[in-house]
């Protein structure tokens, strides 16, 4: 196929994705090989249901070097690492709302029909905190094992030998998505056999435990430790401090022990430059997650000991601890 034949294939299938609500506004970006060293990419800031030729950009893959005055879409890097780890000829990469709605809540999908199981089997799903990806070995790894797969909070990346293919199985996730949030409206006890990582997740609070006993802290610690992001943000801000907390109703106090966002210790005293307090109605809202920790400080629900300014240099990694605090069921 020519190379203006094959602009016409991604402008034809730009189109079928914005009709299909599978792309809206700017978002998403495709891209076919043209020989060994050159692909054709779409361009940064494109409407993909509104596509042109100058839209379409030429890059060679071993340099990176692109023509015209048109800048290739920003997720060249990983549209360049697929074509240089597999035969792959046409790569759709876009944001299926269904898709991003129910990764966004659910690990894995429960199929609904024998054509999703037979045509889709497990999606991956890979983690994303940025709005481009910037780690694509993972999604590179994943595609090894299926040809497509979700980005968490983004959206989804499909390859194929054409873009028939490619675009097949993507709108049958998106259709798939759909079924099981019907079946879910049709019979709410459907989750019992649906959608076991997703049940996992709504019943996750389980087990109950009495507010500020001794469990329940050390189920917080536990939950703490346990999470990626705390300790990576830990290590990043050096998360060293002593922070406690108190309910005004009881004498014991909790103090977490922090080395580098890991609680190595946990202590019963208030020895400590941090100390949060509040009565036990206030600290009932923060274990619901209807109450921020930081909001309540400020706004006098809550009392700290110690210096709010020196405690927010730590605000990311304390945003998470606090919304963790939700994770363990109270009685």
């Amino acid at each position: 196929m020519s190379e203006k034949d094959l602009k016409l294939e991604i402008i034809k299938v730009g189109k079928r994705l914005y009709e299909a609500g599978l792309a809206v506004a700017k978002s998403g970006n495709l891209s076919a090989r043209i020989d060994e060293e050159n692909i054709l990419i779409t361009a940064t800031g494109t409407f993909l249901g509104q596509l042109k030729e100058e839209d379409i950009v030429k890059v060679n893959l071993t340099n990176a070097k692109f023509t015209g005055e048109s800048k290739p879409s920003s997720e060249l890097p990983l549209h360049s690492l697929v074509y240089k780890n597999f035969p792959a000829k046409a790569v759709i990469h876009c944001h299926p709302p269904l898709i991003n709605g129910y990764f966004a809540v659910a690990k894995t999908l429960k199929a609904m029909s024998f054509e999703t199981k037979f045509y889709l089997g497990n999606i991956p799903v890979i983690p994303q905190e940025t709005p481009t990806v910037t780690s694509p070995e993972p999604v590179i790894a994943s595609l090894k094992t299926n040809n497509l797969v979700v980005l968490k909070n983004h959206g989804t990346i499909a390859i194929a030998d054409k873009f028939e293919d490619a675009l097949s199985i993507t709108e049958a996730l998106e259709e798939a998505v759909k079924s099981a949030a019907i079946a879910r409206l049709f019979d709410k006890d459907i989750l019992d056999s649906l959608d076991a990582a997703l049940r996992e997740d709504l019943k996750r609070n389980e087990p109950a435990y009495n507010m500020f006993s001794r469990e329940h802290i050390q189920a917080i610690v536990d939950l703490v430790n346990r999470d990626e992001f705390i300790g990576q943000k830990g290590k990043e801000l050096d998360l060293t401090l002593k922070l406690a907390i108190r309910m005004d109703e009881r004498t014991e106090v909790f103090k977490f022990n922090f080395e580098k966002g890991r609680i190595v210790k946990l202590d019963f005293d208030a020895d400590a430059p941090f100390v949060i307090s509040a009565p036990a109605p206030v600290w009932e809202q923060v274990f619901l997650g209807k109450l921020d920790c930081f909001v309540a400080v400020t706004q006098g629900k809550m009392k700290l000991s110690g210096q709010l300014g020196q405690l927010s240099k730590w605000y990311v990694p304390f945003t998470r601890l606090f919304a963790l605090f939700k994770e363990v069921k109270v009685k």
